[in-house]
């Protein structure tokens, strides 16, 4: 399905760093937009996830088990923000 073009308004550090990522990966920044749009799920799309993830080893996806997951990611995410310091 294609979209008519629009409009985004950004800082210009910001439109800079995305000209230099598209051309680092010889795609525009349109294309960069749509493939980030696309690769980072929404917040019902990231329960639905995570509940078929919990479904396959035939774990049941409660309030419990998500708040152990969202802890183990939050660790996970602080450590990787510790390593590119």
């Amino acid at each position: 399905m294609s979209s008519k073009p629009t409009s985004i308004k950004a800082t210009e550090a910001s439109r800079d760093r995305l000209r230099l990522l598209a051309q680092e990966r010889g795609t525009t920044i349109t294309e960069l937009l749509e493939e980030l749009a696309q690769s980072m799920p929404t917040r019902a799309e990231q329960e639905q996830r995570a509940f078929e993830a919990a479904a396959e080893p035939g774990l049941e996806y409660t309030n419990q088990l998500q708040r152990t997951g969202q802890s183990a990611w939050g660790k996970i995410r602080a450590h990787q923000g510790a390593a590119a310091s």
